[in-house]
């Protein structure tokens, strides 16, 4: 059987618990996403820029008063991404 490459991009621990996030919610603020990852800001902006950059995620960045408020949201083409990902794995899992 041959196996098919799994994304790299996905295939970082961080960046799957992102897209994992972000699949089930509609939006999640940067603030949400670092406690639920348990990632450090730096990491996850650096993080957040990769999947920004390949068109998975929308990033918005606003001001809430003088506070600034980073929104993130997965695509159209993130969730297929992701969908192909877990599809893509799943061969790799059966015996």
């Amino acid at each position: 059987m041959q196996f098919k490459t799994l994304d790299p991009l996905l295939h970082s621990q961080l960046r799957l618990a992102i897209m994992s996030l972000l699949i089930s919610v509609e939006s999640a603020e940067f603030v949400y996403i670092k406690e639920q990852t348990a990632a450090t800001a730096g990491n996850l902006s650096v993080q957040l820029d990769k999947l920004s950059t390949a068109g998975y995620i929308k990033v918005t960045k606003a001001f809430e008063g003088k506070k600034p408020k980073t929104t993130c949201k997965i695509t159209a083409k993130g969730v297929n991404a992701f969908e192909t990902y877990v599809k893509d794995l799943q061969q790799y899992l059966k015996p």
